[in-house]
C-alpha cells in the first residue's frame, strides 16, 4: 500500500511504500541495538554472580557474604563499577571516529566496523583471566557501541518514509529492549552454571554481532549517504529500491539539494556552533542528559542488585529483572504504534508524569520500610517491583526511543553525522556517569536516590513542554522551515545570512 508523505503542508509530497526490503534492512540494522541492549543487561546480572565476583572482585564477594552488611553499600566498589562503565566511556570516544567513518565511507561500513569491534571485545571479556583483560574487552565493546549507535539510527531515519520514520526508527530501541531481556534470561540460567556461567553470559553477545556483520552485507547503503559521496546514480537506484515506486524524482532532487548545501560545509563540527544549528544541537545534547537522569539505566544496569537490596534472594532478583525486561520490550511496541499517531511531545509529557509518580512511590517505600540492615516485607517488596515495572513502561514508549529518534531526524544533512555524533557521545558520557556513580550514590543517598531522579524528571518534563517542538510527519530535510522557524523560542536562531548582516 502506498504511503503519501507530507510535511505539514510546507514540503513536497513524496510517494512511497513500506517495502519488504526496507523492513528487512531495518531489522538487520537494528541488531546493533540488540547488542547494545545485551551489553546493558548482561553486566548487572554478571556482577551479581558469586563466581564472577570471586574471580575478579574478591573484596566485594567477601563483603556480600556478611548477612548484616549495609543493604545499600555491599556492592559499592569503583572497579566493579568500572567493569560496567568503561564500555560507555570508550563509546563516547569512538562516536567521533564513527562520525568521520559514517560521512566518508557510509552508514553500512560503519555498522560492519561495529560488528568487528563487538566480536573482538566479546572474545576478550568471555575469555578474561585477569581484570585488565576484562576491562580492555569492555573498552572494545564500547567502540562497537559507539560505531553502532552512530550508524544505525541515522541509517533508519534516512531510509524510512517521513510518516513512518518514528515507528521504524524506534525499532532500534525495540532491539535494545529485546537485548536487555535476552541478557536477563541468559543471566537467570547461567547463574546456575558453576563456575563458568558468567563466561557463557558474556560470550552470548557474539551471536547478534555475527548476525549484524553478515546481515550488513545484504542491506543497501542509504540514498543520502551515496549522493553525499557523489554516487548520484547509485543513490537514485537505492532510493527507487527502498521507496518501491518509480516516481522518486522530487525526493531525489531534494536529497541532491541537501547534499549540495552540505558539501559547502568543510567543518561540520564548527558549523554546529553557528546560531542556526543551536536548536537541534541543544535539544540533542539535553535529551541524552535527561534520558540517563530518568534513572532508567540505574535500574536496568543493576536490576538484580536492586531487587536483592529490597529483599529478594539472588535467583528471585534475576527473575524479577527478566520480568522488567519483558515489560520493557512490550511497552516499546506501544511507542512504535503511537509515535507517528500522537506525536513525540505527547509521549514525552505523558511519561514524565507517569515516571515521576513511580519514582516517588518507590522512594517513599524504601525510606519508610528499608533500613540499613534487614529486608523489606514481602508486600512492600512486591509493590516496589510493580512500580519499577510501571516506571519501565513509561520510559520504554517515550524517553528511551525518542532520545535516539529526535536527534537523528532534526539535524540538517550538513551537520547530521557530526550532530548525531555529539548526541551519541553525550549519551555515552552520561551513561558512564550513572554507571560509574550509581552504586556509590545508592550507598550514600540510600532511598534518596529515587527523589534525586524524580527532581530530574520534573526538569525534563518542563523542558519538553516548552522547548521540544513536534516533528511528526515532517520530511527529514524540511525541519528548518516546518519546525524551527515557526517555534516560539527557536525561531530567533533561524535568521538567514542576509538577516544576520542587517541585524549586525
Amino acid at each position: 500500500m502506498a504511503v503519501v508523505v507530507t510535511s505539514n503542508g510546507n514540503a513536497p509530497a513524496f510517494e512511497a511504500k513500506l517495502t519488504v526490503y526496507v523492513f528487512i534492512c531495518v531489522v538487520i540494522a537494528a541488531f546493533g541495538g540488540l547488542i547494545f541492549g545485551y551489553d546493558i543487561g548482561i553486566s548487572g546480572g554478571v556482577t551479581a554472580m558469586d563466581d564472577f565476583l570471586k574471580e575478579f572482585f574478591p573484596a566485594v564477594w567477601e563483603r556480600k557474604k556478611h548477612a548484616h552488611e549495609n543493604n545499600y553499600c555491599k556492592y559499592d566498589n569503583q572497579f566493579l563499577q568500572l567493569f560496567t562503565s568503561s564500555l560507555y566511556l570508550a563509546a563516547l570516544v569512538a562516536s567521533f571516529f564513527a562520525s568521520a567513518v559514517c560521512s566518508k565511507l557510509g552508514r553500512k561500513p560503519t555498522m560492519q566496523f561495529a560488528s568487528i569491534f563487538f566480536l573482538i571485545g566479546v572474545g576478550l571479556t568471555a575469555g578474561a583471566v585477569n581484570l585488565i583483560m576484562l576491562i580492555f574487552g569492555r573498552i572494545l565493546l564500547g567502540f562497537g557501541v559507539g560505531f553502532g549507535n552512530q550508524a544505525v539510527p541515522l541509517f533508519l531515519s534516512e531510509i524510512a518514509p517521513a510518516q513512518l520514520r518514528g515507528g521504524l526508527n524506534i525499532v532500534f530501541q525495540l532491539m535494545v529492549t529485546i537485548g536487555i531481556l535476552i541478557a536477563n534470561l541468559v543471566n537467570y540460567f547461567t547463574a546456575k552454571v558453576h563456575p563458568y556461567g558468567w563466561r557463557i553470559a558474556l560470550g552470548g553477545a557474539a551471536i547478534p554481532a555475527v548476525f549484524l556483520l553478515f546481515g550488513s552485507l545484504i542491506i543497501c547503503e542509504t540514498p543520502t549517504s551515496l549522493i553525499e559521496r557523489n554516487k548520484n546514480e547509485e543513490g537514485k537506484e537505492a532510493l527507487r529500491k527502498i521507496r518501491g515506486v518509480e516516481d522518486i524524482n522530487e525526493e531525489y532532487e531534494s536529497i541532491v539539494h541537501a547534499c549540495d548545501i552540505a558539501s559547502q560545509v568543510k567543518d561540520p563540527f564548527r558549523k554546529l556552533l553557528k546560531p542556526a544549528s543551536r536548536p537541534p544541537f541543544i535539544i540533542g545534547m539535553l535529551l541524552q542528559l535527561f534520558q540517563q537522569f530518568t534513572g532508567i539505566n540505574a535500574i536496568m544496569f543493576y536490576a538484580p542488585v536492586l531487587f536483592q537490596t529490597v529483599g529478594f534472594g539472588s535467583e528471585a532478583a534475576l527473575l524479577s529483572a527478566v520480568i522488567t525486561g519483558t515489560i520493557n520490550v512490550l511497552s516499546t511496541f506501544v511507542g512504535i504504534y503511537l509515535v507517528d499517531k500522537t506525536g513525540r511531545r505527547f509521549l514525552l509529557l505523558q511519561s514524565s508524569v507517569h515516571m515521576l509518580i513511580c519514582q516517588l512511590i518507590i522512594g517513599i517505600i524504601l525510606a519508610k520500610d528499608l533500613g540499613t540492615t534487614g529486608t523489606l516485607g514481602k508486600p512492600q517488596a512486591l509493590v516496589v517491583v510493580i512500580f519499577v515495572c510501571v516506571y519501565v513502561m513509561g520510559f520504554a514508549w517515550s524517553w528511551g526511543p525518542l532520545g535516539w529518534l529526535i536527534p537523528s531526524e532534526t539535524f540538517p544533512l550538513e551537520t547530521r553525522s557530526a550532530g548525531f555524533a555529539v548526541a551519541v557521545s553525550c549519551n555515552m558520557f552520561f551513561t558512564f556517569v550513572i554507571a560509574q556513580a550509581f552504586l556509590s550514590m545508592l550507598c550514600g543517598m540510600r532511598s534518596g536516590i529515587f527523589f534525586f531522579f524524580s527532581a530530574w524528571i520534573v526538569v525534563m518534563g518542563l523542558f519538553a513542554m516548552f522547548f521540544i517542538p513536534e516533528t511528526k510527519g515532517v520530511a527529514i530535510d524540511d525541519m528548518r522551515e516546518s519546525v524551527w522557524k515557526p517555534h516560539w523560542f527557536w525561531k530567533r536562531y533561524m535568521l538567514d545570512e542576509d538577516d544576520v548582516e542587517k541585524r549586525n
